[in-house]
């Protein structure tokens, strides 16, 4: 894939259509195995949140989980969603992400997949890109500076063209 084309998919609010579904049996494969070194136990609610998430795209709130979630189990509780999504991001399995906009989003930690983030200040549009060149730059300067880079996130925060158009004519 030419990643120098900078967009990947662009996200409105959460509803996001990724290129290649996240391979579920492996995703859970590695949650049993962190649950197992780690003493916990498997719960039906925690196995429906933790199904749920997996098989949801995009940058999720607690709430946007807990939405879904409560579509097929209304009993589901805040807490049981809030205590797995940490612990998918302890497990890493998930990343929790914080946009500026005060709410802790997850989204589901794909192997071998990365991306960086464009963010709209005004109405909180993200859209996810890769760009071969920015890559090269940061292992450039990482280099330079003397680091092996393990892990980064670059988020870009601005406005996006629709917001520009609105803050123009307004």
């Amino acid at each position: 894939m030419d990643k120098t084309a900078p967009l990947l998919y662009e996200e409105p609010l959460a509803a996001v259509t990724l290129e290649t579904p996240p391979d579920l049996d492996r995703l859970r494969a590695r949650l049993d195995e962190y649950m197992t070194q780690h003493g916990l136990r498997s719960t039906a609610q925690r196995r429906l949140v933790t199904e749920t998430f997996f098989s949801s795209t995009g940058h999720l709130t607690i709430d946007d989980v807990l939405e879904r979630v409560r579509e097929r189990n209304p009993k589901v509780g805040y807490a049981t969603v809030y205590r797995t999504l940490k612990l998918l991001a302890e497990s890493g399995l998930a990343y929790e992400r914080h946009f500026g906009d005060g709410a802790s989003r997850y989204e589901v930690a794909r192997e071998d997949e990365h991306h960086d983030h464009l963010i709209c200040l005004d109405c909180g549009k993200i859209v996810e890109f890769e760009d071969d060149e920015i890559e090269r730059l940061q292992v450039a300067l990482a280099e330079r500076e003397g680091f092996v880079l393990k892990r980064h996130k670059h988020e870009l925060y601005g406005l996006c063209p629709r917001c520009r158009e609105r803050e123009r004519d307004g």
